[in-house]
């Protein structure tokens, strides 16, 4: 698939199989994300690789918090979470992960799998269970979570949802 593909046919995923992800095309999505643009080239984003199904749970529970929408799994049932978080010593650290973000996304569909970003990985790892996490991993520094993307084969079809009129303005 051409990145141009990618880009307009790409759907957020909601619903996921079970089954395992090969290795192998989790570092080929994660060195996507590794290759997006980040201001003056300082690669303030980081990506954890969560495929163990006991923190990928517990990330859950932190992620869906006391918010009332979730009250399953905000994760979808995806088996693969890949969180960015980014060095908030670095002025553009929110865009640099969120381009990071959308690459994973983009891979993700090139490579025939589902993804979705899920939002509240900077609430997840500012509590004390969600420092630890990064503590254990050896992560020092002021990281903030901008987002989580799942991975995972689709358990589903979506529709493509209709994109808005006149967004676009030209000056000639």
């Amino acid at each position: 698939m051409d990145a141009l593909q990618a880009m307009l046919t790409r759907k957020s995923i909601k619903k996921y199989k079970p089954d395992p992800l090969p290795q192998e095309l989790i570092d080929q999505i994660i060195q996507a994300g590794l290759n997006a643009p980040s201001g003056l080239n300082k690669q303030a984003p980081i990506i954890v690789a969560v495929t163990n199904k006991e923190v990928r749970d517990q990330l859950s529970k932190l992620n869906a918090g006391k918010d009332p929408f979730f009250r399953t799994d905000p994760f979808y049932g995806a088996p693969v979470v890949l969180v960015v978080l980014a060095d908030k010593s670095v002025p553009t650290y929110v865009y640099d992960g969120s381009l990071v973000m959308e690459n994973l996304q983009l891979a993700a569909h090139a490579l025939g799998l589902g993804a979705c970003w899920i939002h509240r990985a900077k609430e997840t790892f500012e509590t004390e269970e969600g420092k630890a996490i990064l503590k254990s991993l050896g992560i020092e520094g002021e990281y903030e979570g901008i987002g989580n993307c799942i991975l995972g084969y689709p358990d589903q079809d979506p529709d493509k949802k209709p994109r808005k009129e006149n967004r676009v303005y030209y000056i000639k």
